[in-house]
C-alpha cells in the first residue's frame, strides 16, 4: 500500500508549502501540494475557483485531491489550510502520519500579509485569521500525530525537528 512519508496540516502562513518543499527534499520524494492538484483540476487558481464556482465547489476538488494524495502519494503531502474540515478527510487521515505545523496568529498575518490573495482572508485579514484558527486549532490539534511549533524558526529547523519525529515513528 502506497503512504506518505508525512502529511502536513496547518493554517495559512504555519508553513506546509515552504517546510513541505525542504522536508521533500530532505527525504529525497517528491511533494504533493493538495491546492495544486485542486487548481489543475479546475483549471484555475483557487481564488477564481471562490469566485467563479463558490466555496462548495473548491471544498469538493479538494476533498477529492486529498483522498487521490494519501492514497497514490509516497512523498510528504502538504494540505490546504481547510482540508482537514471535511469529515471524510479527518477519517482518511487515520493512520498517517500528519505534522501539525502550528503558527500563532501574529506570525501567520506577518506571513500570509494583510493584502493577501487567499479568499477567506479578504476582508478583514486580521479577524479573519483569529476566526479561521479558533474554528480549526481543535481539528489541527486532534488529527496531528506530530505538532511542531514554527514561530521564530527557519524551515531547517522546522525540518529537523519532523526528520527526528518521522525516525521515532
Amino acid at each position: 500500500m502506497t503512504r506518505p512519508k508525512a502529511v502536513l496540516i496547518g493554517p495559512p502562513g504555519s508553513g506546509k508549502t515552504t517546510v513541505g518543499t525542504a522536508l521533500a527534499e530532505r527525504l529525497g520524494v517528491p511533494l504533493r501540494d493538495t491546492d495544486a492538484d485542486a487548481e489543475a483540476a479546475a483549471g484555475k487558481p483557487i481564488g477564481e475557483i471562490f469566485i467563479d464556482d463558490g466555496e462548495d465547489r473548491f471544498r469538493e476538488l479538494e476533498r477529492a485531491a486529498v483522498a487521490a494524495a494519501l492514497a497514490e502519494h509516497e512523498g510528504v503531502v502538504a494540505l490546504g489550510g481547510g482540508a482537514v474540515l471535511a469529515a471524510e478527510t479527518q477519517e482518511l487521515l487515520a493512520g498517517h502520519t500528519v505534522v501539525y505545523l502550528r503558527v500563532g496568529l501574529s506570525e501567520a498575518i506577518k506571513r500570509v500579509g494583510l493584502a493577501s490573495a487567499r479568499p477567506l482572508l479578504v476582508l478583514n485579514p486580521r479577524s479573519q485569521m483569529r476566526k479561521l484558527l479558533e474554528e480549526r486549532l481543535p481539528i489541527y490539534e486532534r488529527l496531528g500525530t506530530v505538532h511542531v511549533d514554527t514561530d521564530g524558526r527557519e524551515p531547517a529547523d522546522i525540518v529537523e525537528e519532523i526528520v527526528k519525529a518521522l525516525e521515532a515513528v
